[in-house]
């Protein structure tokens, strides 16, 4: 499974595929060296995920992770390719069609019914701080 954190307001201007395009002038210095350097390595900036493995970085450390760079995160069974391994736990592709996610975590119930609206067909769970509702 492949976890992908984003805020929601960033769901309704990149629905339905999301890219790593930014508009660079949003950008942090770091942000910005971070994107060049993966260019020079890979030759593109991928769109980043959190590979879960059960005994070594759980559901609740990707859900956390996630969550520390928005309040919505799609969980993928599978991805396209090619998966470009960026770190122990971290992986990128070009581009992310969130209509593929098997699972969508919502950190409070604030977007719950739009989220349910703009993916019916997705099972939907609601996350506070301390709980994880469904899991």
């Amino acid at each position: 499974m492949f976890f992908h954190g984003i805020p929601y307001k960033y769901i309704q201007v990149h629905y339905p595929v999301i890219s790593p395009r930014h508009n660079t002038e949003e950008m942090t210095e770091a942000q910005k060296a971070d994107s060049r350097h993966l260019i020079e390595r890979f030759g593109l900036e991928p769109v980043h995920l959190l590979a879960y493995k059960r005994a070594v970085y759980g559901l609740r450390d990707c859900l956390a992770a996630c969550f520390s760079f928005g309040d919505v995160v799609f969980v993928f069974r599978s991805l396209p390719h090619p998966i470009l391994q960026l770190s122990a736990h971290e992986v990128g592709v070009k581009e992310l069609d969130l209509r593929e996610a098997r699972w969508i975590f919502l950190n409070g119930a604030e977007h719950y019914e739009k989220i349910q609206k703009q993916f019916p067909k997705i099972k939907v769970f609601i996350c506070t701080a301390e709980k994880h509702t469904g899991i």
